[in-house]
């Protein structure tokens, strides 16, 4: 398992996001040297945990639970696949493009040293949005992206570092609960049904879901043992104010204009 590059993005002013900067970091390109990765603070101030990657719109975008992007190569050659083009490393606005490392089937917590000393933590999956859609000119592309359910995962910075294309991607650490990042994308946009499943993943999830999780479980009566009530307070104050996916038959109007770069 290893990086296959490290994609960094500069600010773009495009006519199709909403962000008062009028600019967007998502078409990103693989760095030639090595690149600093560190926790970039909180949401709504803190940007991309890449040094030298920009993103455009801090109220959706960045922060410590969104620091990192990764999306596998291997799903980028089956996008190449279904839409038949070329799809180079970085296009869909991931931070890292992976080979070998199973990005959908990664556990939320789950831990991935890179390199000599970065370590990441696993925390959700990506939902794409119109800023994703607009740079792909793919019509109804946040629908096909969503029913996928491929969407690579966000993950934190544990302990810093500083990467390279190349550098080996090693799992360090896996939780019990078996929640996946396709699992919890699937509670968020299409399968709302799931959402108290994730509590088993606790705190380890971000804080945004881990929030809509519990709303959702104890509306419904479904929440139980093992729904990381622990640490409730301040990460919870760190998700962004604004509400859960909805549910499948509105899922476009819940998904557009979301998160991306």
């Amino acid at each position: 398992m290893k990086l296959l590059s490290v994609n960094t993005g500069r600010a773009e002013a495009v006519p199709y996001t909403t962000a008062a900067t009028g600019t967007t970091g998502i078409d990103k390109h693989p760095a030639d040297g090595p690149v600093a990765v560190a926790d970039p603070g909180p949401h709504g101030t803190g940007g991309s945990g890449l040094a030298g990657d920009s993103i455009g719109d801090l109220r959706h975008h960045g922060g410590t639970h969104q620091a990192v992007y990764a999306f596998a190569r291997e799903d980028l050659d089956a996008w190449e696949q279904r839409l038949g083009r070329p799809l180079r490393n970085g296009i869909f606005g991931e931070n890292l493009t992976t080979l070998g490392v199973d990005v959908n089937g990664a556990l939320i917590g789950e831990r991935w040293r890179v390199g000599a000393a970065l370590v990441l933590e696993v925390t959700r999956g990506r939902i794409p949005c119109r800023v994703f859609a607009d740079r792909l000119e793919e019509k109804g592309w946040v629908k096909r992206f969503t029913r996928q359910g491929e969407p690579g995962a966000y993950l934190r910075v544990v302990e810093p570092g500083e990467i390279r294309a190349g550098d080996p991607v090693e799992v360090v650490h896996r939780p019990a609960h078996g929640i996946t990042v396709a699992t919890a994308f699937r509670a968020e946009t299409v399968e709302r049904s799931l959402l108290p499943t994730l509590l088993a993943a606790g705190d380890a999830l971000h804080p945004e879901l881990l929030r809509t999780a519990r709303e959702y479980a104890a509306g419904t009566g479904t929440g139980g043992a093992g729904d990381g009530t622990s640490g409730t307070g301040g990460e919870a104050e760190d998700a962004r104010e604004q509400g859960g996916a909805r549910p499948a038959g509105d899922q476009a109007g819940a998904l557009h204009g979301r998160r991306g770069h």
